[in-house]
């Protein structure tokens, strides 16, 4: 008898050898989460820029007020950055908590205690049965089990374990292989987060919490991860921008000061005004450089990203995806290769009867009918599965699952009065399990144990007829080809003798058996697959297995296809897997070391790749990918390495996930032009505007004005434009692709000119100027025309089209926020004075620029008509070359 561990010796354990506790990342605070923030490029940039403004406002030759701008801008973006990543993480630890803890059968102090896993220790001797979770590492002590290792291996098929003959010389040499610190697996050997697919028996636990395989797996993960496509971009347009306004900068500061020499009458009459003139100029042009800076930098680009990936993490979770890290959902717009477990994502993770047929090949499962009458007898009265208070499937294998639910509740319930008086439990030999009832004995087996004793078999009248075995192994084979299972059911008026077949065996029918594809999980990878991303299946199937749901699944359609298993793929180089990439589809019986090489080569191609997984096995690759999916039912271990949670294991998840995310880079592509269209006319308008005798068009204030505040307000409206079918049309983006392409540059420079071109116009023609009664009023009024140039910019940036109201319905925020935006203007005008160097203006002044901004429009549609007509040519030219 096991008495198991008592109180002193549970104790003596804990303090030897640790709980069983598998420990986590410690979670990040909201400094820790506010310091990080600071590794944004464009947070360095607007760093450096306030650097500079406070040594001019020490010498004076610059306003403290804009340096606390800058410095207000800095912290709203850090803190918003900050804030939603807390948020997010928080979410996945109610959701984590809010999950109840497993909890373990024990031997102890001679008793059968039930116990949370993370109080085992090393010694205690754990009772484990069919649906069982293996709680931590051992062996099996007693009994024979038959356990699911696919958590830690992928290896989905059933693995039997066996008890040891001589526990002590066992340990030894379990003990001998951790010196040597090789991992001990064998016919005996236990691992935590194996689940028991049937048996019963009792493991002596060796290993506990971080030593066991999950927490060694667990460790395993100390790489640094890589650095996101959209911080790339990122980085790479603050140095393009820090390159234009600095080298733009010191150009037109040193173009200012030969403006001036000319102006002079040449270096010797200039140098000969005195060094208190030349120190002003000096300063005068650094003053400018200083401005150009402060104006190309879009400052409110960071907070727009903040303030959008914010927005989009709770319209994630509506959708089952929860989103850890906020940059995950960008990532995952821009995959190029998403590497998908099967089981559970692209099957519904739970094995089915797909198909019943009788010996006739005929689906005679039907009420009323004999057949029927007896598969219910060979279902319901020979299983170790039942069902639960609540109609829940519960004990048995996961075979006897399947059948119970094919059966249904209702129809097990009439069965409840008849007992069964023999039976014999399913053994590898003879491949059948068999119940006695009323000396009538029902079988369930392999079909080619059964169909080598039957010579007959029931019809759909409930006659007894002759058997065509040719007929019948043909359609298994059929089967065997989509992947399922054939289980055969019969029956014989004999009584059971244990391992030995009846001669008057009677086939009553067959079913299959597979882990079924899910419907909308096939439509979601043609969804995705249309968007560019190449979808490759993982499995621990067999090839053959995984070949049938690929291509049920919708992954293998041309001949150029590839399946691979783990050993093929292991016998090729670095280089030729890099070579057969694109073209690979399946990957079957793969090892944990599988995944996360295919996400280290994809990489390396340049690709941004995604990683689905649940086990902690797949916890490393989860981290290394750009995007690692962790699904819901998954381990803990998976969780934390993942950027984003799929809450219902569901590969339309993710494919809702890559929709958002593409939402999101192309509102970031959209702000991007509102903001630099502004900025580039802002540039041009401040570079040249001296050389015309016009200082200061735009004031410090205003341009701090437009940058952060305005654009924080269009980050708001741009940011919460819908999520469009169309744009799982378009090309995935490479990691390297400029986040400014020839396009959006188009747009940007064609309207940036138009704004400068009205600016000197509203600056420098007389209709304009004698329109005002002072130079306050005529800068006031260009100032508040800048400002709605910009807002009626916005109407542009959201669509391609002409139609500039497209989708304006699924926005309607879109408005509001631009309403508010011209209103706030307008009081500034009014209350403004001299902080904002603004004073009143008349309506009939609001009319002229409100006409005057308006033109930004019709001039922006006039250039969409023009280039999507030369888009359009260069596409049918393309056509007709590569007809």
């Amino acid at each position: 008898m096991i008495k198991g561990l008592n109180k002193e010796q549970v104790e003596k354990s804990r303090q030897l050898y640790g709980d069983n506790v598998i420990h986590e990342a410690e979670a990040e605070t909201f400094w820790d989460k506010f310091k990080g923030a600071f590794d944004d490029p464009m947070i360095k940039l607007l760093l450096a820029i306030a650097a500079i403004m406070a040594v001019m406002a020490c010498m004076g030759y610059a306003e403290f007020g804009e340096l606390i701008g800058i410095a207000i801008s800095v912290l709203l973006v850090t803190g918003i950055s900050a804030k939603t990543e807390i948020a997010s993480d928080n979410e996945y630890r109610k959701l984590k908590d809010s999950t109840k803890k497993d909890v373990c059968k024990v031997h102890r102090d001679g008793k059968v205690v039930e116990i949370e896993v993370n109080e085992l220790v090393v010694g205690d001797m754990v009772i484990l049965q069919s649906g069982d979770k293996i709680p931590a590492d051992g062996y099996l002590y007693e009994g024979d089990l038959r356990v699911d290792n696919s958590a830690l291996n992928g290896e989905a098929e059933e693995c039997k374990k066996i008890a040891v003959d001589d526990p002590k010389a066992y340990k030894e040499v379990a003990m001998t292989a951790d010196v040597t610190g090789d991992t001990f697996v064998d016919s005996h050997s236990l691992f935590r987060g194996a689940v028991v697919f049937n048996g019963e028996g009792v493991m002596e636990v060796t290993k506990v919490g971080m030593k066991t395989m999950m927490g060694a797996m667990a460790e395993d993960m100390a790489d640094d991860e890589v650095e996101s496509p959209l911080k790339v971009k990122l980085t790479k347009l603050a140095e393009q921008i820090s390159m234009f306004g600095y080298i733009g900068s010191v150009v037109i500061a040193l173009a200012l000061l030969g403006h001036k020499v000319i102006v002079a009458g040449g270096f010797s009459d200039y140098f000969a005004s005195g060094g208190v003139l030349i120190f002003k100029d000096v300063l005068e042009a650094i003053m400018l450089a200083v401005v150009i800076v402060v104006m190309a930098v879009p400052e409110g680009l960071p907070l727009m990203i903040a303030i959008v990936l914010m927005r989009n993490t709770s319209k994630m979770l509506q959708n089952n995806v929860l989103v850890r890290k906020p940059i995950g959902i960008e990532t995952a717009g821009s995959l190029n290769i998403l590497f998908s477990d099967k089981t559970g994502t692209i099957t519904k993770g739970q094995l089915e009867v797909v198909e019943f047929f009788d010996g006739n090949l005929k689906d005679t499962y039907k009420d009323g009918s004999k057949v029927k009458d007896m598969m219910k007898l060979c279902i319901g009265k020979n299983t170790g599965a039942m069902f639960d208070a609540e109609g829940r499937v519960i004990g048995g294998n996961a075979t006897d699952k399947a059948l119970l639910n094919f059966l249904t509740q209702r129809e097990m319930e009439k069965l409840t009065n008849l007992e069964v008086e023999k039976s014999q439990g399913f053994n590898s030999a003879n491949k059948y399990s068999a119940s006695q009832l009323n000396g009538r004995t029902v079988y369930k087996g392999a079909p080619e144990s059964l169909l080598a004793k039957a010579t007959k078999m029931l019809d759909e009248n409930g006659n007894v007829v002759a058997i065509n075995k040719d007929k019948i192994n043909a359609k298994i084979d059929e089967l065997a080809v989509r992947a399922m299972r054939v289980l055969s059911f019969a029956y014989s008026e004999s009584k059971l003798v244990e391992d030995k077949l009846p001669e008057d065996l009677v086939i009553v029918g067959f079913v299959g058996i597979r882990d079924d594809v899910r419907v909308e999980a096939k439509q979601a990878i043609e969804e995705v697959q249309n968007a560019g991303v190449q979808v490759v299946m993982i499995t621990g199937d067999r090839k053959e297995t995984a070949v049938a749901i690929a291509k049920e699944a919708g992954l293998l359609r041309a001949n150029t296809d590839v399946a691979l298993t783990s050993e093929e793929l292991n016998k090729m180089s670095d280089e030729e897997v890099k070579a057969i990439i694109p073209n690979l589809r399946v990957i079957a019986r793969a090892l944990p070391t599988d995944k996360s090489r295919m996400v280290r080569l994809a990489q390396e191609l340049n690709l941004v790749c995604g990683m689905t997984g649940d086990g902690v096995n797949d916890a490393p690759a989860l981290k290394r990918a750009d995007v690692g999916f962790a699904m819901g039912s998954g381990t803990d271990v998976a969780k934390e390495a993942g950027s984003i949670v799929i809450l219902d294991d569901n590969f339309k998840s993710i494919e809702n996930a890559i929709l958002y995310g593409r939402t999101i880079y192309n509102n970031i592509l959209k702000f991007i032009k509102f903001q630099l269209t502004i900025n580039v006319a802002a540039v041009a308008v401040c570079a040249i505007s001296p050389f015309f005798g016009i200082e200061e068009p735009l004031k410090i204030t205003h341009i701090l004005w437009i940058n952060l505040v305005m654009d924080g307000l269009g980050a708001l409206a741009l940011g919460s434009e819908p999520a469009l079918k169309t744009y799982m049309k378009e090309a995935p983006k490479s990691r390297t692709q400029s986040i400014v392409s020839r396009t959006m540059m188009n747009q940007i420079v064609f309207a940036g000119i138009w704004v400068t071109i009205l600016s000197f116009l509203f600056l420098k023609l007389p209709f304009f100027t004698e329109m005002f009664t002072n130079t306050e009023e005529h800068m006031t009024a260009y100032f508040s025309m800048f400002v709605l140039c910009a807002v009626f910019n916005g109407f542009n940036v959201r669509s391609t089209s002409t139609n500039i109201f497209e989708h304006i319905n699924e926005n309607m925020s879109f408005l509001k926020v631009m309403g508010i935006i011209v209103v706030v203007q307008v009081v500034l005008t009014v209350i403004g004075g001299e902080v904002f160097s603004c004073t009143p203006i008349t309506p009939s002044h609001w009319l002229v620029i409100i006409l005057m901004a308006l033109t930004i429009i019709p001039v922006d549609m006039i250039r969409k008509v023009i280039f999507n007509s030369i888009k359009k040519e260069n596409v049918k030219e393309q056509v007709v070359e590569a007809a």
